[in-house]
């Protein structure tokens, strides 16, 4: 792993100071890809104002001189609590980007989830990532089921995921404003994107070229489509015919932990229980499926109690230890963040996304010590008073 540190890194104190650093390096296709949500953006900003409902209660006078921040998920001890978020932009912001933050997430000893959208080979993604998961979305076609669930298991991947909340392309309209398509299409203005983006252009898009060719979809069935194309329309697979009966099949076939990803409802909690899942990540898609959708943090509590003997995570709007320790408090196992890293190796390659798993572990270390906790055991509901807002 490289061991050059970039010096705008000194400028880089929390998560939020990649992003705006990141509109600066990206075209701006890209970044609005990444960084919008659907429609009104109702759900992306109601994920991050859900933390303002509890405030902590500290504890204090404890000892907390030796703190860990270890959490054992599915039998396996990960050195923190938190992991890193299926994104199929990766590669787009930056060079080689699904290895660079599956390589990350493995030396760190924390997971990171391969997208299904994304564009690098997940045999390739798994072969420097043994700590990486899979997440797929899936058809309601059942050879391609079978298809996909033998491949996923030939790479040697232990966890799928299996995302619910896709059943149809989101109206994502900020992409339409921002010049974004898929696949994107070669014109005067996405050139001078380019153009006027050197470090992008240089650092990302013509060194993908020269070392790998045309950037492809890789894992998203038998077609690959092409990320610049004149022609080229991206395949649709029949996911609004995806139910609860091919989830059934998926844990026949899928001998390793199978994960469901997307839900916000109690009810769909318990029958994920029913179904054999072994767990689920309460989420909403950051905000970029239905627009208006509840914020994973309040419908965490609700999902928990009807989970039963499941594992429970979170995603979508955590940008802070003290997010991660809510999230935890509320009845999470486990939390993933996303956007972050996307936009630390945009402004800074591997160093950057070093750097954000860095800040972000040492903010939950000094929460823990702040709060009166010297470890994730002591991180409960008791801790938490609700604002009343």
């Amino acid at each position: 792993m490289s061991t050059a540190r970039p010096r705008i890194l000194a400028r880089m104190l929390a998560l939020d100071d990649f992003e705006p650093e990141a509109a600066r390096v990206l075209p701006r296709p890209i970044f609005g890809y990444a960084s919008g949500g659907s429609e009104t953006n109702a759900s992306l900003h109601a994920n991050r104002s859900a933390f303002d409902d509890y405030a902590f209660v500290p504890r204090v006078m404890v000892d907390v001189s030796v703190r860990s921040q270890r959490r054992e998920l599915f039998g396996q001890s990960y050195e923190s609590p938190f992991g890193i978020a299926p994104m199929g932009g990766t590669s787009m912001a930056g060079f080689d980007g699904d290895r660079v933050l599956a390589r990350v997430a493995a030396a760190a000893g924390i997971p990171m989830i391969l997208s299904g959208a994304s564009l690098t080979r997940l045999e390739d993604v798994r072969a420097v990532g043994p700590t990486a998961w899979f997440q797929g979305y899936i058809p309601g076609d059942e050879a391609a089921i079978r298809a996909l669930v033998e491949r996923v298991g030939q790479a040697g991947y232990d966890t799928l995921v299996v995302t619910a909340d896709v059943p149809v392309a989101a109206n994502r309209e900020n992409n339409v404003r921002n010049g974004y398509s898929a696949p994107l299409r070669p014109t005067a203005a996405l050139a001078w994107q380019g153009v006027t983006h050197p470090r992008w252009l240089f650092g990302t898009a013509l060194r993908t070229l020269w070392r790998h060719g045309m950037p492809h979809t890789e894992n998203m069935g038998s077609v690959r489509l092409p990320l610049v194309s004149r022609s080229g329309l991206r395949e649709r697979a029949r996911r609004d015919r995806f139910s609860w009966q091919h989830l059934a099949l998926i844990r026949g076939l899928w001998p390793g932990r199978l994960v469901v990803k997307g839900l916000l409802s109690g009810e769909d909690a318990h029958i994920a229980a029913e179904s054999g899942v072994d767990g689920v990540i309460v989420s909403n898609h950051g905000g970029r499926q239905l627009d208006g959708a509840i914020a994973p943090l309040r419908a965490l509590p609700g999902v928990v109690a009807r989970a039963g003997a499941m594992t429970v995570m979170m995603d979508s709007g955590i940008r802070r230890g003290t997010d991660v320790l809510k999230a935890l408090a509320l009845g999470a196992q486990f939390v993933f963040v996303g956007r972050p890293f996307l936009f630390a190796h945009a402004v800074a390659g591997e160093a950057g996304v070093c750097h954000a798993v860095y800040l972000l572990r040492e903010e939950i270390d000094r929460d823990l010590a702040l709060l009166g906790a010297p470890s994730l055991d002591g991180i409960g509901r008791q801790i938490l008073q609700a604002t009343g807002r």
